[in-house]
């Protein structure tokens, strides 16, 4: 954990010296339309034509290549889909798990942090074993979020025949003249056999062996027990996994296009079998990439701006661009109930006091400030009248609307938002309010702690 803070730090002092600051789009005449319609930019022809390439031996009928790569510009709403919330490490790890020792062809897995403890080694052993009775496992992870995992944990998966890619290495001579080291990949995906997915905020990582406080009746805590941390993740069978899956394939091929290293190749497999109608649920599946079409963002904001009832939003991370602050203050104005779940204990101080300094106009709004207790909080979601959920990785920051590889899923479902909400609830009674009275008594020392953190926002 101290080698992934030292990082972080080491990549924002970096980005000080070698980024241009980038920004996001202007959304103040943002409609409905634009949101779900993407730029040319997001799928690059070149991108789409490796991305063809490579699979042109495979079992993939290309022509349902082509149309799923056209429905993924566009983000629709695809209906047809069971969708299953998981809550905190141990569930979601198990299911994980479960799904992965039922696979029978292919296993692809992009992660930010998969670390070498107990977890980890369980989830590797898993994976080899798959490997080695003939399913394939292909695996991105990313070269910061891993950067404190010996290359040893790695090479033995790569032994066993596993296939794993590096995502934007730390080392600039591992990709020469692609270096991209201010551009992460968030995203926590899982594809088993084309047919059923996960996604969400869960890395793999000892803070995910335990369960949070969250409905602790259901595992209670010994006095002396470690308490892990408070997620979300979302399992999801029907339609909408092709759009997982094809998400994974074109990480997979951007980030082995201009390498000399050619061993990690795409095996003669059916990646996007027949996926028959699985649930009554109609979601979007939302990934973005920096350069893209910001269509997660653009998402995000006009759920928030269309609200009129209720916004519920749970994120560890808030440094959010003036536009998104702009648009949760506008809601609170016009008489939306705005709520909002932050952490009290965090894994990134930097982060945690740039989302404090954003207190005062939140509360000065009418916003509601909760901070969960005990547990440190990584779940990123939101539901909007109780009917628009989003559970996946993006936090409200900069980075990942900006600098990161991210994935979100929409529900647009009563049943569904009802199950958010009764988490939400839950999550408020595991934590303490901030009423503006009390935070107006905090020290000057932190008032400078937090105007330090906001400066840095952008490469947080």
């Amino acid at each position: 954990m101290v080698m992934r803070l030292l990082s972080r730090l080491l990549i924002a002092l970096l980005c000080l010296v070698i980024a241009a600051c980038a920004a996001l789009p202007d959304v103040s005449n943002l409609s409905d339309v634009e949101s779900t319609t993407t730029s040319t930019s997001y799928i690059a022809p070149t991108s789409a034509s490796l991305l063809a390439t490579k699979l042109q031996h495979t079992q993939v009928n290309l022509q349902q290549l082509a149309a799923l790569e056209k429905t993924a510009s566009n983000s629709p709403v695809i209906t047809g889909n069971k969708v299953t919330l998981l809550f905190d490490g141990p569930e979601t790890t198990d299911a994980m798990m479960v799904a992965i020792a039922n696979a029978k062809s292919h296993i692809n897995f992009e992660t930010y942090i998969f670390d070498q403890d107990e977890l980890g080694q369980r989830f590797a052993d898993l994976l080899i074993a798959k490997q080695r009775a003939g399913v394939q496992v292909n695996i991105i992870y990313d070269s910061v979020g891993t950067i404190g995992t010996p290359s040893e944990f790695f090479e033995r998966m790569r032994n066993a025949g596993i296939h794993l890619v590096e995502f934007n290495p730390v080392n600039p001579l591992k990709r020469f003249g692609r270096w991209r080291l201010n551009n992460r990949d968030h995203r926590k995906i899982l594809i088993v056999d084309g047919k059923i997915a996960f996604t969400g905020g869960v890395n793999i990582s000892a803070a995910y062996a335990n369960s949070s406080l969250f409905r602790a009746f259901k595992h209670p805590h010994p006095a002396t027990a470690t308490i892990g941390w408070r997620d979300t993740h979302i399992q999801i069978e029907g339609p909408a996994v092709a759009q997982l899956q094809l998400a994974f394939l074109r990480n997979w091929v951007r980030q082995r296009t201009g390498t000399s290293d050619d061993t990690e190749t795409l095996e003669d497999l059916d990646y996007f079998p027949a996926l028959p109608l699985a649930g009554d649920k109609a979601l979007r599946v939302l990934t973005s990439r920096p350069g893209g079409d910001y269509a997660l963002y653009k998402t995000y904001i006009l759920a928030i701006r269309n609200a009129k009832q209720t916004i519920h939003i749970t994120t560890p991370y808030f440094a959010p661009d003036p536009q998104m602050l702009q648009e949760l203050l506008n809601a609170a104005h016009r008489g939306v109930k705005v709520v909002m779940i932050f952490p009290s204990v965090s894994d990134s101080g930097l982060v945690f006091q740039a989302g404090q300094s954003y207190y005062d106009q939140l509360l000065d709004a009418g916003i509601k400030i909760y901070q969960l207790r005990a547990a440190v909080l990584h779940a990123k979601t939101a539901v909007i009248d109780g009917t628009w959920s989003t559970v996946g990785s993006a936090n409200l920051d900069i980075r990942s609307f900006l600098h990161n590889y991210e994935a979100n899923v929409v529900v647009l479902d009563a049943a569904f938002g009802g199950e958010m909400e009764s988490a939400f609830s839950e999550d408020i009674s595991n934590a303490d309010e901030i009423s503006a009275e009390s935070w107006n008594r905090r020290s000057m020392t932190q008032r400078i702690k937090e105007w330090i953190a906001q400066t840095l926002k952008y490469w947080l």
